[in-house]
Order: C-alpha cells, then structure tokens, then sequence
C-alpha cells in the first residue's frame, strides 16, 4: 500500500504544473477542461488568456471526463479556443506575515493599498489544517468590547465563534468598526489583533472602515481583506479563507490573540448560490446548495483554543437577514454552528438606540464560563440574569399598556417601564466612540435596577443587594 502511495505521489508531482490548451465550456465564472490528467479537488489552477494575463483559480469539481475551474478574477476576455489552462498540483496558498498588520488586501490576499507584497514567512493553505478535538481548550476568557449590552448580557469569550444578525441599513458595519477598535482581553499579557474580512461591501463601506481604524490610529493592528461589490462575486468564497488562514498563522504560530470579524457572510452565501445555479446543482432552502451547513461550518469550526500555544481566534461573523426573517437560510444554519447570537431590533433603531441590540433573542452560550470572580466582577453572573429577566417582564408590560393604556396600570408595572426605558436609554444606548469598562457596566446595570424595589429582585443575592443596590452613581 505505501509504494502504491508513492508512486501516486510521484505521478502528481511530474504532472504539476501541466497546461491544457483550450477549454470546452466558459459559463460565468467556471471554466470546463476535458481529458486532463487525474486533477486533485481545490488544486491550484493558472488561467492564460491570449493577452498572456494569468488568472488564479482552484478546482470545484474533477471526474474523470471533465474538471471544473473556478477563476477568482473572472472569466471575462477568456475564449475556448485560447484560454491556456495549468493545473499547479498543490492547493491554493497564501504568503503568510506579520507584516500583513497595517495592510489592506483583496480578497486574495493581494495588495490593494498600493503597497509592494509583503514579505511572506511561510505558505499555508487557504483550506486550513483540521484541529484535532481533543487538542482544543474549552474557551472562558472574556474579551471586552467596550460595550454595554454585549460586555454585560451576551458577553464574547476568548476562542467563541458569536455572530451578529443584523439587517439591510442597520448599524452593523459601525458597531464592526468600534468592536475592532476598543476589543481588548484584560486577563492576558499576549498581544490582541484583527483580522477584518470585507465580503461584496460598497466602496464607500471600505472607505468607512479604513478611515475608522486610520483616524483611531489602531489601522496598524488590523489586517483587512475587501473584496468590493463591483469586484467578481467568485473572489468571495476565497475571502474568509484567506483572512482566516492569517488569523491563524498569527494565533498559533505569533501567539497573538485574534479577533476575526466578517461581513457579509449573506453575501458570501450569495456567491455560494450563484456558483450553485451555474453548477446546475439541485437547490435546497431558497436555492441555496445542500452543502451550505457543512461550507459555514468549514468556516466557523476555524476558531478556537488550542492546548500547548499561547494564541487564540476568535470569531465574530456579521451577515444581513433578508426581509429581517431569522429563520432564512443563512442565520438559521449559522445559529447551530456558533455558540449564541446578537441579533439587532428594528424598531430599537427607529427609536435612536444604538447599538440597536434586542437582548432577549441575544444569547452567548459560553458566557457562563468566562465571567464572575476573577473574570469580570462577582456580581456579574446573577446580574445579568436580574437584568434578562427584569426586561422580558417589561416587554409583557408593554404590550398589557398597548391594550389596556398605561394610566390603567398598577404602580409596580408604571415601574417595570421606568425600568425598560432607563435599560435602554442609559444601558443599551451607547455613544459609537464610547468605550466602558466592564464595571462601567456592570455599575449601569444595577443602576437601572434600582428603578425596581428591591424585593422584586429574585435574580440576586441579598449581599449582592446590599452591596451595590442603591449605591451605584447616576450615568
């Protein structure tokens, strides 16, 4: 078995780099060659057009009558006849370093800021190495953001994959940028870093983002990967690969902790589709292809702890619900590969909170484990269930006031909507250049408590109580 081994091994390495003349079918991004050599899937491929301009691309699909190319850059300008197609024989790479930081790419990893190729300090494959499970740490360190309504209720914790469910014209892309900016880890001495990966965004979106990090002077810190709207909607599927490939490569080889954010993951998956239909592949869910779990999960599985090294990534994926339905596709299978949610209100942001974050369908599964004594504060666990349960009985009082009026109601519910309102004026609502510390806000929640009796907090301990109830100062 193992000399059959080598001499596959072989036959491959003399093969590499073989070119075919010619291809027998172009159809949107995809290039159709016929009667190549055993082709590996997600080889690296070269595209040649007449003009002798190469294109990169990487197998899709390979069977023994025709392989299936698709080309990052496009397609347009190629012809049949023409169109110099050369299988590499090894998988699509990236140039690695830690000069990377500071930098803004495409989504090839590719200088998009005028600048020359950074140095590489070694190659790793864009389709990242499998962890072995046994091998990864449970994640309990908290990372705070500086903001309130995350820190507090739906905290983000070292190594956990937490994405936001916002929709189209919410503040999404601001509270990116301001995440990016203030994230910090208070326990760890390592250094911190963002990896910030742009997918199918608006010019003047990309433009946002790299004034927002050059005029906070944390630009330095962050890598980012744009790939425009007017750029081929192919070079989105590669993006979160390449960002990630250097989360990792600055994680588990630099030891940094890492902070990956992604945006658009809908218009990633929205590329995924298109490649789908043109693939004339059977649709599932809103024709979204069969494989869009396991092609999420590919993704988000690549974050983490792992036991011996120093470094970390952590995730915090952003995608855009259509029509605002977070039971469509794309955040319905996301919500059962991550480990929680924060999902934004539309009706909060008519209202002028910002950020616009519903904290009763938010949830971060692993934040019981990352605060309390010696995380954050001690009071932190059951506070935050005083304050979860306290506004989901403002809400069942609202909609009582709705039919009722709220002159009909009783003096303990006039309270509980003082409370809500104070939660989301002052606790909630935040400035987008505020950063708290997390006694900050923790000091604000017992705050907006203190608009209850005390007797109403079942959530909390009695020394908890006499501790910071009714001591807390006005915010």
């Amino acid at each position: 078995m193992k000399s059959v081994r080598r001499i596959e091994t072989l036959d491959r390495r003399l093969l590499s780099g073989r070119e075919y003349v010619g291809a027998s079918r172009i159809d949107g991004p995809l290039i159709y060659v016929r009667n190549t050599h055993p082709i590996g899937y997600g080889e690296l491929v070269e595209c040649v057009d007449s003009q002798g301009q190469v294109r990169t691309g990487q197998v899709l699909d390979t069977s023994d009558e025709v392989v299936v190319v698709q080309v990052f850059e496009g397609t347009s300008g190629l012809n049949l006849p023409n169109t110099r197609v050369r299988f590499m024989g090894e998988p699509l790479t990236l140039a690695v370093s830690e000069q990377m930081l500071g930098r803004v790419m495409n989504g090839l990893g590719h200088p998009r800021d005028g600048g020359s190729l950074p140095h590489g300090e070694g190659e790793m494959d864009v389709n990242g190495l499998p962890i072995n499970p046994t091998a990864r740490e449970y994640p309990r360190d908290f990372i705070q953001t500086g903001v309130s309504v995350i820190d507090g209720l739906t905290t983000l914790i070292q190594g956990q994959k937490l994405p936001i469910f916002s929709g189209n014209g919410l503040p999404h892309n601001q509270l990116a940028a301001q995440i990016a900016r203030q994230a910090k880890v208070l326990s760890e001495t390592q250094e911190f870093a963002i990896v910030f990966a742009a997918m199918g965004v608006k010019y003047d979106v990309a433009r946002y983002f790299i004034d927002s990090f050059e005029d906070s002077g944390v630009l330095g810190n962050v890598a980012l990967f744009l790939s425009l709207a007017d750029d081929p909607s192919i070079e989105r599927t590669i993006t979160p690969r390449t960002a990630l490939t250097l989360a990792e490569h600055l994680a588990f080889t630099k030891g940094k902790h890492v902070l990956v954010i992604m945006t658009d993951m809908t218009n990633y998956c929205e590329s995924l589709r298109e490649i789908s239909t043109l693939r004339g592949e059977i649709p599932s869910r809103k024709g979204y292809p069969g494989y869009l779990y396991s092609n999420l999960a590919e993704l988000y599985e690549r974050s983490g702890k792992i036991s011996g090294r120093e470094g970390s990534i952590t995730q915090l994926p952003i995608l855009t619900m259509p029509n605002d339905d977070i039971g469509h596709p794309v955040p319905d299978l996301t919500g059962y590969i991550t480990e929680g949610q924060i999902v934004f209100d539309r009706e909060m942001y008519g209202r002028g909170i910002y950020p616009p974050i519903n904290g009763l369908p938010s949830l971060s599964r692993l934040m019981k484990d990352g605060i309390g004594e010696g995380m954050t504060r001690d009071d932190h666990p059951h506070l935050a269930n005083q304050l979860f349960a306290s506004y989901s009985h403002v809400q069942d009082v609202r909609n009582l006031a709705s039919v009722i009026g709220e002159e009909e109601l009783t003096s303990l519910d006039q309270q509980y909507l003082e409370f809500g309102n104070y939660f989301e004026r002052k606790f909630v609502n935040q400035a987008f250049n505020e950063n708290r510390s997390i006694e900050q806000t923790l000091d604000l929640g017992w705050r907006a408590l203190e608009e209850l009796p005390p007797e109403e907090l079942h959530r909390v301990t009695e020394e908890e109580i006499n501790t910071y109830y009714g001591r807390s100062s006005e915010a």
